[in-house]
């Protein structure tokens, strides 16, 4: 077994999809967090382009690694360890984190941890929260990620309690957002214009809430059909020559897809018995899911624990936050040949 630290110095290095970022993390203190994004290069094709993201991660590697060392007043000598995040996530993104990740820990000599990006969602509420008890749940939803985990130790073990079946939650979002007309990503538009809309103004349907499928999966998500149901209706207006009522559509379809996330985390907790959930994901800056998870959380006496918009979206202190936990926690590095993962499973913590 590894020595343990207290208070290790971890940099984080994130490179899954659109974002190349970088931070430092002192136990469980946050010293810097830099984020380069090359979305504005990705919004004209109306979604994430691997080769280009591949590139712009290339580009943006040494710079903002250098600027999180710069602002957290450190030089590479003075870390105790390097994570990064090795999947999921697309391959190509994560080759060029991994690849220069493990040159950086080679020429340092220091050990380097190749961590499960979505448990890196679960970890960055540290930063905010301070750390939390065992056999707590976690909400995690993002872009192509919707999952409810049972964490019983962050750095040990981490148990899947559901999982999205077909599209997750930002996937349903950015489809109906591009039906709309909105730019990607559409989330942010549906945001905005939901919260001037009626959220009953059309009937949405909520998947696997209802008779058997209910049943059989009390803690799964399926947003496939709701996708469906919402362009059939916007197919139809238009066919009509009806004007389409955005704002209510918007309103309509956060407050069906936030309504199941709230219902079945709630429930997980109380099948569980956690007395808190954590929220993490770039989905959960949307407002009307922070909403509905308070109102829920607080009928139940759950305490709800979503961080601050900027530890949402993909970033290095989530990386350099489950890093620390590894660290902390005594456990190996990875070993130097690990390879990425594009489907990393969710109860896989780090590649050990």
């Amino acid at each position: 077994m590894a020595e343990v630290m207290s208070e290790p110095i971890v940099l984080g290095i994130e490179s899954t999809c659109d974002e190349t970022a970088a931070a430092v993390v002192e136990g469980g203190k946050l010293l810097s967090n830099v984020v380069a994004s090359s979305m504005d290069e990705h919004a004209r094709y109306g979604g994430v382009i691997p080769e280009l993201a591949s590139r712009a991660h290339a580009e943006a590697f040494v710079p903002v690694i250098s600027q999180a060392l710069a602002d957290a007043g450190l030089d590479l000598s003075q870390v105790d360890a390097i994570a990064v995040s090795a999947g999921p996530g697309l391959a190509g993104c994560l080759a060029v984190g991994v690849s220069g990740a493990k040159a950086l820990a080679y020429a340092a000599g220091k050990p380097l941890y190749g961590i499960n990006h979505v448990i890196g969602h679960i970890a960055v509420t540290q930063l905010q929260f301070g750390p939390f008890p065992p056999d707590t749940l976690a909400l995690i939803v993002s872009g192509g990620h919707t999952s409810l985990l049972h964490v019983r130790d962050v750095a040990r073990q981490v148990d899947v309690v559901g999982t999205t079946l077909d599209d997750a939650a930002g996937e349903c979002f950015d489809k109906i957002a591009r039906l709309l007309g909105f730019p990607y990503p559409g989330g942010p538009h549906i945001d905005r214009h939901a919260q001037k809309g009626d959220p009953h103004a059309l009937k949405v349907p909520q998947g696997l809430t209802q008779g058997r499928s209910a049943a059989k999966h009390p803690y799964d998500f399926s947003f496939s059909g709701v996708k469906t149901a919402v362009a059939r209706w916007l197919e139809e207006q238009d066919s009509l020559g009806r004007p389409i009522p955005v704002d209510d559509v918007c309103a309509s379809l956060a407050d069906s897809v936030a309504t199941v996330l709230a219902r079945k985390a709630i429930e997980g907790c109380k099948r569980y018995d956690s007395q808190i959930l954590i929220v993490g994901g770039g989905f959960s800056a949307n407002s009307q899911l922070r909403g509905k998870l308070q109102e829920f959380g607080q009928t139940a006496g759950i305490e709800i624990r979503i961080p601050r918009f900027e530890l949402c979206t993909d970033n290095g202190a989530m990386v350099a936050m489950l890093g620390s936990n590894l660290v902390s926690a005594g456990l190996p590095p990875s070993p130097e040949d690990f390879s990425i993962d594009s489907s990393m499973p969710m109860d896989q913590i780090y590649m050990a």
